[in-house]
């Protein structure tokens, strides 16, 4: 009888564990949106800039314009407030930025701009990073999306060689 009541304390001690975690989370989604309201501050927009900037070396297909601007998207990154970027987010988009800029192979370049954009598009879920429109884009051969300022696509994945492959996904 006892290690039933024992069972059924411990299994309402998880559940309450969980409840929380959960309760923990949808808090913090409400605090980032509270901010995000109020963040077409320049930190966001220069965030998103460098971030074109790179997707635009790796549209022209130049693996040394693309590191360089990888290294001035880590400057962002490393810039931006709390309130904007949280360390975990930072620290995932620096790893991504990081290995764009150390790598002069544009086929290096491009897989880890796939992850990065992935990271940019929860971002930008989370927060407003500009006062105009920002669009998703896909490449359905790579199975990857990116971010625009310009709804005309210019895929970043396969440059010249299908630099209209895509689709515009959302308007974030």
């Amino acid at each position: 009888m006892k290690s039933k009541t024992y069972e059924h304390k411990s299994s309402i001690k998880m559940m309450s564990k969980k409840i929380f975690l959960i309760l923990a989370l949808i808090a913090t989604v409400f605090v980032q949106n509270g901010f995000a309201q109020d963040s077409t501050k320049t930190q966001p927009a220069q965030l998103l800039n460098a971030y074109y900037k790179l997707k635009d070396a790796l549209v022209s297909s130049n693996a040394t314009s693309a590191a360089t601007n990888a290294d001035e998207l880590i400057k962002v990154i490393n810039g931006t407030d709390k309130q904007t970027v949280n360390d975990d987010i930072k620290a995932v988009l620096l790893k991504d930025a990081g290995a764009i800029s150390g790598s002069k192979d544009i086929k290096v370049q491009r897989e880890k701009f796939a992850t990065l954009s992935a990271d940019m598009i929860e971002l930008a879920k989370l927060v407003k990073l500009s006062a105009e429109p920002v669009y998703q884009q896909y490449c359905p051969m790579k199975k990857a999306s990116w971010l625009s300022k310009d709804k005309t696509i210019k895929n970043p994945y396969y440059g010249n060689a299908m630099l209209s492959c895509g689709v515009v996904k959302a308007t974030l």
